[in-house]
């Protein structure tokens, strides 16, 4: 059982959490669709704090005996999720970026191209 002056602590920063992440969405630091990771992230948090035995259970259903074993590994799996998630959206951007790049310089020849012949007209 969590003592109450720590259930207490983790409940204040559970809330400051959610508030540095709306705070950073209003000002617009962070997307919405990738806002809802670190809301999601925000949830279990919450949602472990306020009932810590269901962290036991779910620990003990996996066959895991030491419970700070068994945070450690839910811990790490849940940064996974996140890092994965997060290198999706870089490669999904770069790949945007690359197609951007190749656009502006077929622009650029194109138009490097109508400057040195000025009186031939392109249809």
């Amino acid at each position: 059982m969590i003592p109450s002056t720590l259930r207490i602590t983790l409940i204040v920063a559970v809330i400051c959490y959610f508030i540095i992440i709306l705070y950073l969405l209003k000002k617009r630091a962070l997307n919405l669709k990738y806002t809802l990771l670190w809301l999601l992230a925000g949830g279990v948090m919450g949602i472990l704090v306020i009932f810590p035995d269901l962290l036991v259970r779910v620990i003990h259903i996996f066959g895991i005996q030491d419970n700070m074993n068994g945070l450690f590994i839910m811990c790490i799996a849940f940064m996974l999720m996140i890092l994965m998630a997060l290198t999706s959206i870089a490669s999904r951007q770069n790949m945007k970026i690359r197609a951007l790049v190749q656009e502006i310089g077929i622009l650029d020849k194109r138009i490097r191209e109508l400057e040195a012949h000025p009186e031939e007209k392109q249809e």
